[in-house]
């Protein structure tokens, strides 16, 4: 069964065997992230990139009342 780019539909020449799930790879077409998310069956899903600033945004307010 062959591998298609979630994004662009384009194939991907990719060994299931070679690939460990929650490696990240890059469409030679579209230059999409994928994250693989099973490697049997070998299933890719583009990666959320917004999702990994959510640590980043925290506020911390230290107000001193007098």
């Amino acid at each position: 069964m062959a591998v298609v780019c979630p994004e662009c539909d384009s194939p991907l020449d990719i060994d299931a065997e070679d690939v460990d799930e929650g490696e990240v790879l890059q469409c030679d077409e579209c230059g999409v992230d994928l994250e693989v998310v099973s490697s049997d069956p070998l299933e890719l899903a583009p990666v959320d990139t917004e999702g990994y600033d959510d640590e980043d945004t925290a506020i911390v307010v230290d107000e001193e009342e007098e």
